[in-house]
Parts: C-alpha cells; sequence; structure tokens
C-alpha cells in the first residue's frame, strides 16, 4: 500500500478481513506508515519513497491510495515494473493522462483498477448485477435522489473543494450512472448547483444532474444540508422490470423488484465501507488470476471520468455539455 491516509483504514481492515498478505506500507510520513502497520499488519514493513515498493521482485499488487497528482507518477512507475495496480478515486484529473496510462497498463499486459466501492455497496451490486443480466429489460431511466447530512466536511480541507458534491461525492453516482447506461451513446449533461440558504459548509450543498443518452435518461437530486429524515433511494424503470432501491442512508437500504410476475426483495448483506473495498481488491485480484478485465478497469472507468467533468462544466457554465469533451477537472 502506498499512501496512509485516513481512507487506508477502510483499505486495510477489507484486506484483514479478507486474509490478504500487505507485505508493505508506504508513506512520507513514516510514523503514519508504521501506524497503519501496527494496526493491521504487524508484519508489514514500512518505507518512505514507493520507488522502493515498485522495485521488489515479491509485491505483485500495488495499492495506489495517493492523491490524484501524485498519484500519477506512482501508477506509471507501478506499470512499467509488470505491477498491477489498484488506484484510488477519482482515477485521474485528466482524461488524455487517464488514457495513456490505460494504454500504458495494457502494453504492459497488467490489470489497471479504480477504487470505485460504491459499486460493491449491497445494494448497488444487486442492481448492477440485476441491469447486466437483463432482468430489467431495455433500461430507460435511472433516478438517484440523496437528501443527507455531510456537515462533517466543515473545518476539514474537504470544505476547500468547491465542487465537493459533484466531484469528490458524486463521482460515485456518475460512476454507478456509467455502469447502469453501459455502452449507450452519452448525448450530454446538464448539471447545477446552489448554496442553501441555510447551509453552514462553503460549498454548494444542493445539486441536481441530467445526463441524456441514447434513449435513456439519469436524473440526480441531491440536498447535503438535511438532518432530519435523511433518504436515500435509486429507482431503475425497465421494458420488463422497475428495481427501486430506499432507504434512510447509503448504508440502510432495502430493494425491490418488480416484473410482471410480482415483486421481489433480495435480502442484502454487508454495508458500503464493509463489501466496497473488499469488492474492488477483490475484483481485481480474480481479475489477475483470471486472465481478464477487472469490471472495475481503468478503461471502464474512463466515461465515469468524462461525465464528471462535463458535469461540473455545465454547473460552472450553466450549458449542456456532451461527455468526453472537458478533458480536465474544470476549477
Amino acid at each position: 500500500m502506498v499512501g496512509a491516509g485516513g481512507v487506508t483504514e477502510y483499505h486495510l481492515r477489507a484486506y484483514q478481513k479478507m486474509g490478504l498478505e500487505v507485505a508493505v506500507v508506504c508513506d512520507r510520513d513514516l510514523k503514519r506508515a508504521q501506524a497503519r502497520r501496527d494496526e493491521f499488519f504487524p508484519k508489514a514493513s514500512v518505507c518512505g519513497d514507493y520507488l522502493e515498493v515498485v522495485g521488489r521482485d515479491d509485491i505483485e499488487v500495488i495499492d495506489a491510495a495517493l492523491h490524484p497528482e501524485p498519484r500519477v507518477r506512482l501508477i506509471e512507475a507501478a506499470i512499467q515494473a509488470g505491477k498491477h495496480v489498484l488506484s484510488q478515486k477519482p482515477f485521474a484529473l485528466d482524461l488524455d493522462i487517464a488514457e495513456r496510462l490505460v494504454n500504458l497498463a495494457e502494453t504492459r499486459g497488467v490489470k489497471l483498477a479504480v477504487n470505485q466501492n460504491g459499486r460493491w455497496a449491497p445494494h448497488f451490486s444487486y442492481a448492477r448485477e440485476a441491469v447486466r443480466a437483463g432482468l430489467l429489460g431495455e433500461l430507460g431511466s435511472v433516478d438517484f435522489h440523496l437528501a443527507f447530512d455531510h456537515s462533517w466536511t466543515i473545518g476539514t480541507p474537504f470544505e476547500d473543494i468547491h465542487h465537493l458534491l459533484l466531484f469528490d461525492f458524486g463521482v460515485h453516482w456518475f460512476d454507478m450512472a456509467s455502469c447502469f447506461l453501459g455502452s449507450r451513446e452519452l448525448v450530454s449533461v446538464k448539471a447545477s448547483v446552489r448554496r442553501s440558504s441555510y447551509q453552514k459548509a462553503r460549498p454548494p450543498f444542493l445539486a441536481s444532474v441530467i445526463i441524456d443518452a441514447e434513449g435513456a435518461q439519469v436524473r440526480m437530486a441531491l440536498n447535503a444540508a438535511v438532518r432530519y429524515g435523511q433518504a436515500d433511494r435509486t429507482l431503475l424503470a425497465g421494458s420488463e422490470a422497475t428495481l427501486e432501491s430506499t432507504g434512510p442512508s447509503l448504508s440502510d437500504q432495502r430493494v425491490t423488484l418488480t416484473t410482471l410476475a410480482g415483486q421481489a426483495s433480495p435480502e442484502l448483506q454487508g454495508t458500503w465501507f464493509a463489501n466496497g473495498f473488499q469488492g474492488t481488491m477483490g475484483e481485481l485480484l480474480c481479475a489477475v488470476e483470471e486472465k481478464r478485465e477487472p469490471l472495475n478497469s481503468a478503461r471502464n472507468n474512463l466515461q465515469t471520468l468524462a461525465l464528471c467533468f462535463a458535469a461540473l462544466q455545465s454547473a460552472d457554465t450553466n450549458q449542456s455539455i456532451r461527455p468526453g469533451e472537458i478533458r480536465r477537472l474544470p476549477h
């Protein structure tokens, strides 16, 4: 593992539960690396230079948990050394750089995946597989409605991200939209953000997004300043079935699939943060063993970035944007 910041607690807890072997924890702050090592994998070594990790012959997979800009050099060095890589999300801040890394990995014959852990949240995982299995027939629309409290970001570095809602948080929902839409041609993205009259955080906590695709539409409505009666709802409507997932939070969901034959509700197990981080690394390792592309491959994630970048540009300009036209993260 390269990087030992806050989110890596969930990475390492997942790997510990899965029975994986973490050989080294690397961070420029050796004390931070040692703390992570001591808590989760006492037998692992620590170091402060990722080139030392990349150069070790006994390491096959690198969890690249640095911030996006310095992570590019790490991923490139790891690929050149023949290592498989799980990149933290968002994968990149520039689509051209992202495509270059994807092509490099394919040329070198290694797997490059992205930690889009929302794909393995129990309710999203079920919905993703239901769409892939054709249970919904032709997908017509996807609706995401989130009313939640994101005020924990006040006073943290997250508050400095203007598009905190649509970028740092919303990238998970753009990723799920991409999963559900699959190979459909993307036509346009129209987004709007506003500050609520009562919110305390600096970034806008209200957002809406409409994604038009060939024969389908995705709609998002977000309010991150809801203290009471929080709700999280996803609705997928297809030609053969409707799937609804609803609950008070993203960790507490009930899924209902409705078809001509009636209704069914699967018994969901686990939670987003427990299963999500297991799913991303587990899928990469399975893909390596089975010599196939992982479901969360970096190439698969390019569409997610295109949707996200287009939404941010649209919110800033009040214009509809075609996904792929905006090549860099708008500032």
